[in-house]
């Protein structure tokens, strides 16, 4: 007697309507796949070396200066083209001081606009509103820098600097860091024009990473009785303080690397008279774009080539740090769970 066999069962796609079948699978040439992992590889490989050809040319025209002045270079305030004398001291000294007052000023009024925008604007509102400070990134840097020379730095002067000089006068630290000619340029306007600029990044990420707060927790901490204020603080902040974190990063790198704007208020000053944030001063970009067009072959371009260096090295440290801390904050948040 012959077996059996069971009835082989037809594909589901066979007894389906032809309406009602899934398309069919398009094969791909083994070559495209091969050619979408060689143009992969080869943009990443591309950009590293885009990178260490940077850093190797930097290297190779800051030789000279290296060589003549060593690490010395990095402390020394000494900028002397006719005599050959350049230290970088008074440039890096410019360059951190006005991205610190950029940062302490934008870090606060970004939170605060992005808690506006995701927590307290009415509908109406928001959109439009959110246009606008997206805009502010729209903004040439040289139109800041203008109107910062034109505008903003005579009313520094006399609402903001005449005011804290006869406020402060005679007390030992306060008076030092707000004394100087008030004329509205120095270094703490080259801050606050730096904080106007960075604050729709830092604002732009905040709000981003705020709104991916799910909504389900921030409605419980409401119906709880929380305020706005212990929902952003106990809810939305804890969960999001990486992405805080990484916006902020984002506006330093921004304020480190800035230099039309900051070269036309900052005072192009190379010496440290005092520590007043009223005080003409220079920074590192500030110097690149004022002396390196007219700058001969020799210690003088190489000592500039060494600033873009040094600056280089600055926004390496200060990545390398974000990225420290971001790590952190994970596994801080992975050992929570």
């Amino acid at each position: 007697m012959a077996a059996i066999l069971p009835a082989r069962p037809y594909p589901i796609s066979d007894r389906l309507a032809p309406s009602q079948r899934p398309p069919e699978r398009r094969r791909v040439a083994p070559w495209a796949d091969k050619l979408f992992s060689v143009l992969a590889h080869g943009a990443a490989w591309l950009t590293l070396s885009l990178l260490v050809g940077i850093l190797v040319s930097l290297l190779i025209g800051a030789a000279p200066a290296i060589k003549q002045f060593g690490l010395g270079f990095l402390w020394s305030a000494d900028w002397d083209p006719v005599k050959e004398k350049f230290g970088g001291l008074v440039m890096i000294y410019g360059t951190v001081m006005t991205s610190i007052i950029a940062l302490v000023i934008a870090v606060p009024v970004s939170f605060g606009i992005a808690i506006f925008l995701t927590e307290m604007a009415p509908g109406w509102l928001k959109r439009p509103l959110g246009i606008a400070v997206e805009l502010l990134a729209a903004v040439p840097s040289i139109v800041y820098g203008m109107w910062g020379l034109l505008v903003f730095s005579p009313i520094l002067a006399i609402y903001v600097q005449q005011p804290l000089q006869a406020a402060f006068k005679g007390v030992p630290i306060l008076g030092s860091l707000v004394s100087g000619a008030p004329v509205g340029i120095g270094l703490l306007s080259a801050g606050i024009i730096l904080a106007i600029m960075v604050i729709p990044f830092i604002a732009s990420v905040m709000r981003d990473v705020f709104e991916v707060t799910p909504p389900m927790l921030k409605e419980s901490a409401y119906g709880l009785g929380a305020t706005t204020w212990e929902v952003v603080s106990r809810v939305v902040l804890p969960y999001t303080k990486a992405g805080v974190v990484g916006g902020i990063m984002l506006g330093l790198g921004r304020a480190l690397g800035e230099t039309m704007a900051v070269t036309f208020v900052i005072g192009n000053f190379n010496q440290l008279d005092s520590l007043s944030l009223f005080q003409a001063a220079n920074s590192i970009t500030s110097a690149l774009a004022n002396e390196f067009a007219e700058a001969g072959e020799g210690l003088h371009q190489a000592s500039l080539i060494y600033l873009g260096l040094v600056l280089f090295f600055i926004t390496f440290v200060v990545l390398a740090l974000s990225k420290l801390l971001l790590s952190q904050l994970r596994k801080g948040e992975g050992a929570r769970t």
